[in-house]
């Protein structure tokens, strides 16, 4: 799997994270902070408890990540909405 879709599939996770409460500590946006949610995003499969906590860390970077054409089309998956749901996590209005 190339870094690109990697990313792409971070972003996606945390877009779908923007609503989520946001932290009380001052969070740096990385996309490949979610990395644990990558199979459940790409594949289908259902989210970790990492991955769940991941996408609610980066809520704060979620629409800077959707706003990223790169990651777009990860954010808007099918997939990316499976996962914001399982975990709890609305998906943004960016």
């Amino acid at each position: 799997m190339s870094s690109k879709v990697f990313l792409l599939v971070t972003v996606a996770l945390a877009l779908l994270l923007a609503h989520a409460p946001t932290p009380s500590v001052s969070v740096t946006c990385n996309p490949t902070e979610l990395s644990p949610c990558l199979n459940a995003i790409l594949y289908g499969w259902a989210p970790s408890g990492a991955c769940c906590g991941k996408l609610r860390e980066q809520k704060p970077c979620l629409c800077e990540y959707a706003k990223n054409p790169s990651y777009k089309g990860f954010v808007g998956s099918n997939n990316a909405r499976k996962v914001s749901s399982t975990c709890g996590v609305p998906i943004p209005n960016c």
